[in-house]
């Protein structure tokens, strides 16, 4: 049986969809995931430049395993981590809520799922300098109808 459902067609097609780049962020959130062979943190940024994209979630993962312990270095240092904490070996949850930092994006699919790679990281304090290098690409009319919704 058909079920006739008015809206289904804009709540899907308005999905806003975020371009391989560099963007400005903010981290809402991060929580640890265990998994035996790659354990990992789930980092939920919002986009905070460019305008275009801003509230815009972004949100990815960052293992932790002992060789991909560069990369969650790297971005803890950047969003400026308190280095005290790090000496510590100490990782606080809440207190990477409201860090801000560059972040490069890139979209991968893997196994049919479409991923979030986090390919670079900035301090914020050089979001201006970096964005001057780079263009911003044009809004597509599909994020436009899809601004301030939230994608999944």
């Amino acid at each position: 049986m058909n079920r006739r459902v008015p809206g289904l067609s804009t709540a899907v097609d308005s999905q806003p969809a975020l371009p391989d780049g560099l963007f400005l962020v903010r981290v809402d959130s991060a929580q640890h995931r265990w998994h035996a062979q790659k354990p990992f943190y789930v980092l939920r940024l919002t986009v905070l430049e460019p305008n275009q994209f801003a509230e815009l979630p972004v949100i990815g993962r960052i293992y932790c395993t002992p060789k991909a312990m560069w990369k969650l270095g790297w971005f803890l240092r950047d969003f400026l981590y308190d280095p005290e904490l790090v000496s510590r070996e100490e990782l606080d949850e809440r207190a990477l809520r409201g860090l801000t930092g560059v972040v490069k994006i890139s979209h991968v699919i893997r196994n049919g799922i479409s991923l979030i790679n986090f390919d670079g990281f900035a301090p914020a304090s050089q979001w201006e300098e970096l964005s001057a290098s780079i263009r911003v690409p044009a809004q597509s009319s599909r994020a436009a109808a899809g601004k301030g919704r939230t994608a999944s």
